[in-house]
Order: structure tokens, then sequence, then C-alpha cells
């Protein structure tokens, strides 16, 4: 990993980036966070959990993962999320905190991410802006465009969406990278390429209008291509999965609704890109969808990660319909708050807007969402006769076992009511059988339910059971951080003799840091450490509740319980040794060595 050097960037222009921007602003970009007392929680980024481990502390300006370990400044944090080297963090910070760079700042180009995955991306964004321009500034794309402008898309949509035109040459595009340095191989794994049997490499996208796909970063890994009117099979062609590309952790249009899905705290989700073009056209610019693909686990995450409010907005016809109940259902599992919005038969978002208008989509779609159990009512109703008594009696067994499932009792008896009154039933019948099914769910295994729901409380720090002296060690680390004197005090009375390897590494950085004529700050401090498991542990230790003051005698206590433990380890093997004497019958060498281990104990006091 590279690390922060005085020669490429000045601690000065490092201390000012982290004296401007607040971590909490940052990490909330990425992970939804709420205040929980002084600090903000929320789902770790780094691992997948169902209740929030992951805590930031705005006094300290560090972060710290309970479950996975996780834990820095914001720089470390910036690394981990986006797979950055620690120079490249530093120049994002400095844009974001508006903080001028020298222009003597060397320009990294080194990242976590291989080699080989940053030339693919490389390669998508040449295209991208290769295609864009052939679709917008020349002759052979004025047939695409026009295509384009009658159906309602305008240039300003065509240049935030990245929209370009794949020419009809066979290995143009091709071609056009190969100049650039891009290996055939390459461009064939990227899936921008294709191989035939004889060997020769052609374009996988011809006479295509072609949408660029992106990854949450908001750098092309993929392509969409429609063809025109007429032009052949398939409709729409995408690029393969590849190193860079997943569906299932693909989001459409991800990185341009993520700032207005947190200023409305509400996403909307659609089935395909097209769609989501439309919706932003109708400013609902908080639209995303999940590439026509089932929704995932991994884009579940990414979602709750960012808001907890979500409007599914999928297709009317039965394909649609069941892929928004599987989505509702998956989401509420997640703990999402779900509304569903539902189409008139025949049409999907895109084509509702060409008939009806961008205002009436906004008002009669989004606007009148159903809540989740009101769409479930509909949900159940397909595919039965309700004049049937068989259908009928079927259909109120599902939706009161689905009304017994909410967590609410206004909501369970205000859908119990409707359901009353509707078929003319008792409602007092209705509630025996609601509570009937209630017992059921509570038998279940307790510990199976609370893995399959998010809880919103955080997990804080498990008290591990430490043995004396390594609970003495993370305590003077703990005040060190907070005090320099004390720091100063340990290094007269231990030097780096703590007894865990870790302690003694952040002790000696500590005292160089201090030595240098720094005050506390973790935050400050943690931006001269390389080693990120060492990071962990600072951030670790730094969370750590403690009194403001030490006492000298509590001092002293801890330093004891230090330097104690290699005493206590002779100590034991010395009595390894005695009773090995007497299995010899060695019983003088036995008596001297418990003299020995007596004195040894004496000692320890």
């Amino acid at each position: 990993m590279e690390l922060f050097t005085v020669n490429r960037i000045s601690e000065d222009i490092i201390e000012k980036i982290r004296n401007t921007i607040d971590i909490v602003d940052v990490v909330g970009e990425y992970v939804q966070l709420k205040k929980q007392g002084r600090n903000y929680f929320g789902l770790c980024p780094f691992h997948g959990e169902n209740s929030p481990s992951f805590s930031v502390s705005t006094d300290k300006q560090i972060y710290h993962c309970f479950g996975c370990g996780a834990g820095g400044n914001i720089f470390s944090f910036l690394m981990e999320i986006e797979g950055l080297s620690f120079l490249e963090a530093v120049q994002q910070a400095a844009e974001r905190a508006d903080v001028q760079l020298p222009d003597t700042f060397e320009q990294p180009n080194v990242s976590k991410i291989s080699t080989h995955e940053a030339k693919m991306i490389e390669a998508h964004e040449l295209l991208k802006k290769f295609y864009h321009h052939l679709l917008v500034n020349t002759k052979e794309g004025q047939e695409p465009l026009q295509y384009l402008t009658n159906r309602g898309i305008t240039r300003d949509t065509i240049d935030t969406f990245g929209i370009g035109y794949s020419p009809s040459s066979w290995d143009f595009g091709t071609k056009f990278l190969q100049k650039r340095g891009f290996t055939l191989d390459l461009l064939e794994s990227a899936g921008i390429s294709i191989r035939n049997p004889e060997g020769r490499y052609f374009d996988r996208f011809r006479n295509r209008i072609m949408f660029p796909l992106w990854n949450l970063q908001g750098q092309v890994t993929a392509f969409s291509g429609r063809v025109l009117d007429g032009g052949g099979e398939p409709k729409y062609l995408n690029s393969p999965e590849s190193e860079i590309f997943q569906k299932g952790k693909t989001l459409y249009a991800f990185h341009l609704a993520r700032p207005q899905i947190r200023k409305k705290q509400q996403a909307i989700l659609l089935e395909g890109f097209v769609d989501v073009i439309a919706l932003h056209r109708a400013e609902l610019t908080n639209s995303i969808a999940t590439m026509g693909t089932a929704l995932t686990e991994d884009q579940i995450r990414i979602i709750k990660r960012n808001v907890d409010h979500i409007t599914v907005c999928y297709d009317s016809d039965k394909a649609g319909v069941e892929a928004a109940y599987r989505a509702s259902a998956m989401l509420k599992a997640a703990g999402c708050d779900v509304r569903v919005a539902m189409m008139p038969e025949g049409l999907d978002p895109d084509d509702y807007i060409k008939k009806f208008g961008e205002s009436k989509f906004r008002t009669d779609v989004i606007g009148a969402s159903l809540t989740l159990m009101a769409f479930k009512l509909q949900y159940f109703r397909r595919g039965k006769d309700l004049r049937d008594e068989a259908d009928r009696i079927s259909y109120i067994d599902e939706v009161v076992k689905e009304i017994s499932l909410l967590d609410k009792p206004v909501e369970r008896d205000h859908y119990l009511r409707q359901l009353a009154e509707e078929f003319s039933i008792s409602l007092d019948a209705l509630k025996a059988q609601e509570f009937q099914l209630i017992k059921q769910v509570k038998k279940r295994d307790n510990e199976h339910t609370s893995r399959n729901t998010i809880s919103n409380r955080p997990i804080l720090p498990k008290k591990r059971m430490l043995l004396a002296y390594q609970n003495a060690e993370r305590l003077l680390i703990a005040h060190m951080l907070k005090d320099r004197d004390i720091s100063f005090k340990v290094q007269e009375a231990l030097g780096g003799l703590f007894n865990i390897e870790e302690h003694s590494a952040i002790a000696t950085y500590l005292y160089g840091f201090y030595e240098d004529g720094h005050m506390p700050d973790v935050n400050a401090f943690l931006s001269r450490i390389e080693d990120i498991a060492l990071q962990r542990v600072i951030s670790e230790i730094s969370m750590l509740t403690i009194n403001e003051e030490i006492s000298p005698q509590e001092l002293n206590d801890y330093v004891k319980q230090v330097l104690n433990y290699p005493k206590m380890l002779k100590i034991k093997d010395k009595e390894v040794e005695r009773r090995e004497a007497e299995r010899r019958h060695e019983f003088v060498k036995a008596a001297q060595i418990q003299m020995e281990i007596i004195q040894m104990q004496k000692d320890l006091k």
C-alpha cells in the first residue's frame, strides 16, 4: 500500500484536508447513518450484516466496525470503499474539501484494483466517448439521433446518460482501442470484442444505440445496445459479465440517483434502464433499475445503505407483477419501508409517460403508490373468482395470514376491518383466526427469525473476556491516545515492552508522533500508520469508554500488569520444570526449583 510521505505531499495539507471535511458527511455518502448518542451507526459497507455495527465518531473523526474490525480515518475509509491508494484518497478528499494541492503533487495512478481491471474500465470509458461523439457530431449518427429525438429523448438526456451510437463496421471499435494500446485479449475479456473461430476479432456492438452501464462509482463497465427499428435481433444486446461487470451487483444510474435518493429519502426501483431514463426526464431523478434481472441480495444491500423507503415500479404484465411481489418481499425482509406503484395493464413506465405525460405519471402512478399490504390484497386476487366460495375462502385465508405478519396492531386491525366489511364476515371470527396464526409464528425459532429481519439498534462492542495484561495494555493505549503526558510516562515505564506485538508497534509510533510535536489527535495519528491491521486496532481502542483522567495508582497498576505477564510465564515454565524433576524422583532439584518459584512470586508483588 502507498503511504504518506512528506516529500510527496506535505503534512500541513493532510491536516488542512482533515480539518475541513467531516468524516460523517463522507461516510454518509456510502452508508445510511443514524445518530445514537455521540456517535453515528449504520450497516457496515465492508461486510454483509443485518444489524448496524458500524460506528462513526464525529469527535474523533474516525470509524470502526465492531463486526469485521474495519477502522481508520477519512483517508483509510476512501481507500477501502473505493479501492484507492493513499495518495488517490488524499486527492479525492482534497477535491471534496476544495483544498488546492500543490502543482508538484505527483498524480497517483496506482489503485487497489488490478491494472487489468483498470484498463478494462479505461477502454469502456474511451469507447463511451467515441460512441457519444458519433451520435451527436457525425453524419453517421443522424439517423439514430433522430430516432431518439422522435421518442422524446432530449440532447440534455443524451448527454447526462452518455448515450451513443456504434457504427455498422465489423471492427471499427476494436481497431480504435487497439491503436490506443489495448490488447485484443483484454478487449475480449472485457466483452467489447468477440473472437471468431478463425481467430479474427470483431466488435460486439454494431449499428446500435449505445447505453453505457456504470458501476457504483460512475465508471463505465459495460454497455447495452438497442437496434434501430427494423435492425434485427436481439432488440437489446448487453455486454457479458466480466471482472468489472456483474448484473447482480449493478444498479443502473445509481451514481446519478444517489444524491436525490439521499435528499428525498426515497428510491424508485424499476426493471430496466429505459424506464430510468424516462423517469429522470420526468424529474424523478431518484430512480434506479435492476437491469431487467431479479433483485439480488447484493443490490438490496446497496439500496439499504442509502435509504429505507423504496417504491417498486415494475411492468404491469404477469411477469412484472410477480417480480414486484418477490422484490417487495425481499426489501421488506431487509427492513425497508416498501410501497408499490401499480401500472395500468399493458404499459410499462416509459410507455405510460409517452401516452399520458410526465405530470400524470408523478401523481397517478408514483403519488398513488400502494402500501405493501394493499398491493398484496390485489396480488392475492389474481386468478381467483371471488364469487366462487372456494376461491373466496382461499383468498381470505391468504390475506389473514399476511395481516397476521404485520408488526403494528393498528395496521392489522385496519385490514381486518376492511376484509370483514368487503365480505360481510364477523370481525371477531377474523381476529380469532389471526390470533391463532400469531401464536404459531411466536412458536418459531426466535434465532431464525432474527436472522431474517433487520434491527435498527446498533450492535455495541461486546465485552470480550480478556486476560488482565491484555486489558491493561488496551487501556494504557486508550489513555495514551488522549493524553500526551500519559504517553511519555508509559514510555519511561515500559518503552516498547508491551506483550502484544500490535500494541508495541502502536506505542512506538505514538511515541514518535508526540516527539515530533503533535498534540493528541487520533485522526492525524492514523494518517501516519501504514499497516491496515494496526489502523483497525487503533480505531477499536480509541472507541473504548475510559475515564477522562487516570490516577497515578491506576496507571501504576496497568504498568505492573504488563510487566508481570512475562514473569508469570516464567513461573509457569518453572512449575513444569519442577513437576518434571519430581517425576524423575530428583527431589532435591525439585525443592530448589520450588524456592526459585517462591522468590519469583514475591517479586510479582
